[in-house]
């Protein structure tokens, strides 16, 4: 018998309009979890509206209001397999006003993917007023000096 694959639960959380469903969109289609063809007419769509790169955060905003104010609401599921994992993407909202739809996302995950802000002074605007954000800050400078 073959070796059974491994379950991947994983939230994707940051503040509103950081990326985090054209992120996770393009990851799921990156790894097979949807077809190019899908992609293409999504991309079709968001031009049709102005939105061109709303294409990979159609695959998760489902909500006609979703894809028409290009924020995320309500979380969005997005199963698939690679060749060693079963993967389940929770997509939650970064809106304060959805904030109780992000923390019932983050409840059915294992672990969580931060996106944060990264451009310059953007990121530090903000780690003042988290605990423990030294390290985090340390973590993205040295990411910022491998470019």
């Amino acid at each position: 018998m073959g070796k059974e694959k491994t379950y991947i639960n994983f939230v994707v959380i940051g503040h509103i309009d950081l990326g985090k469903s054209t992120t996770t969109g393009y990851l799921i289609y990156k790894y097979g979890g949807i077809d190019k063809r899908t992609i293409e007419n999504f991309e079709k769509e968001t031009a049709g509206m102005g939105n061109g790169s709303f294409k990979y955060a159609w695959v998760l905003n489902k909500l006609k209001t979703e894809c028409e104010c290009g924020i995320t609401i309500d979380i969005s599921l997005w199963k698939f397999e690679t060749s060693k994992y079963y993967v389940i993407i929770i997509d939650a909202p970064g809106h304060r006003d959805f904030i109780k739809n992000m923390i019932i996302g983050t409840s059915q995950a294992v672990c969580a993917v931060l996106i944060v802000a990264a451009g310059v002074h953007e990121f530090e605007a903000g780690d003042k007023k988290a605990a423990g954000a030294g390290k985090v800050t340390k973590f993205t400078q040295k990411a910022q000096k491998a470019k």
